[in-house]
């Protein structure tokens, strides 16, 4: 007997001290380079948030911003960082997505002229030259924005800049841009001494939108690490608005490439804008975006907002 209770006792240690089970491996992909814009995610990283709920999670920065929505559609990767917008049109283009969070809980994209400008208004804009980067829809939102002033496309020129937005207002080549993002581009422009004024798309007849979601494979939506993953990026997002220095340096643990005055002001620029409840979702308002949308001719029917936007469980 003494013997089979050493041998059990023996036996219940080793189970008891063995290793824990394999952490879950979930791949994320980025909507471009790591910047401010995802902060909670490194940050819920790098304070073990992710770990805790037993998930080894992967950021991958891609060759082609179009790709991460492309790729989790294909069943290539589990999570992408995309954009509410574009999620409308890769849904309505038959794409298998669906918005499952949001980082950024407001739009960032602007117009922006120079800060000493005559354009006043959006109004001031005829006969201008607007410089845009994303040719289908941010020409489309501008059009929105000058039919509130009675104005049209054909009130402006446009000139595809790509993604030279800045450069090619402070030179002169244009008059102003549309896709700017406030966080970033008058944070570019006021350290090099050409300050800049913008104009809020939902100031200008835009409905609001989120800037930044996270979007899933439909056929995934059941796995429990979703949840797990939202739930970690909530309570990164938290430290962040509590300890905004700390959670600067805890970003920049694995970035120290970023540590410059450019990336520092746009992580205080858009910690405001990020969603406190990342998992949450507001469904009349992608309903009336949605709508939006179709009365700019850039999709045709909307489908219901649950076959697209969800809330995990």
């Amino acid at each position: 007997m003494k013997r089979l209770l050493t041998l059990l006792m023996a036996t219940g240690f080793i189970l008891t001290a063995g290793p824990a089970s394999a952490a879950e491996k979930l791949t994320v992909l980025l909507d471009w380079f790591v910047n401010p814009d995802h902060g909670p995610l490194f940050v819920a990283l790098e304070r073990g948030e992710f770990a805790k709920r037993g998930l080894e999670v992967e950021f991958i920065a891609p060759a082609d911003p179009n790709d991460p929505p492309k790729l989790v559609a294909a069943g290539k990767a589990d999570v992408a960082v995309s954009y509410q917008p574009q999620l409308h049109l890769q849904v309505e283009a038959g794409l298998p997505l669906t918005r499952i969070g949001t980082l950024v809980a407001t739009p960032l994209n602007s117009v922006v002229v120079l800060a000493d400008s005559p354009i006043r208004s959006i109004a001031d804009l005829k006969g201008r030259k607007v410089g845009f980067s994303v040719g289908g829809f941010e020409d489309a939102l501008l059009g929105a924005m000058l039919a509130k002033h009675g104005l049209s496309l054909k009130d402006v020129e446009l000139i595809n800049v790509n993604f030279s937005l800045s450069p090619s207002l402070m030179s002169g080549q244009v008059d102003a841009v549309i896709g700017a993002f406030r966080n970033f581009e008058l944070n570019q422009m006021d350290i090099v001494g050409r300050p800049g004024r913008a104009f809020y798309l939902e100031e200008e007849g835009i409905p609001a939108y989120d800037e930044l979601v996270l979007v899933a494979n439909n056929n995934k939506l059941g796995d429990k690490r979703l949840r797990a993953f939202l739930d970690a990026i909530e309570v990164g997002t938290q430290y962040m608005v509590n300890h905004p220095d700390q959670a600067w340096k805890l970003f920049l643990k694995g970035h120290k490439d970023l540590d410059d005055e450019l990336n520092k002001r746009a992580w205080r620029d858009t910690l405001p804008r990020f969603a406190l409840r990342p998992g949450a979702l507001d469904e009349a308002r992608y309903a009336k975006f949605a709508e939006f949308l179709k009365g700019q001719g850039m999709i045709k029917t909307p489908p219901p907002v649950a076959s697209y936007a969800v809330e995990i469980k």
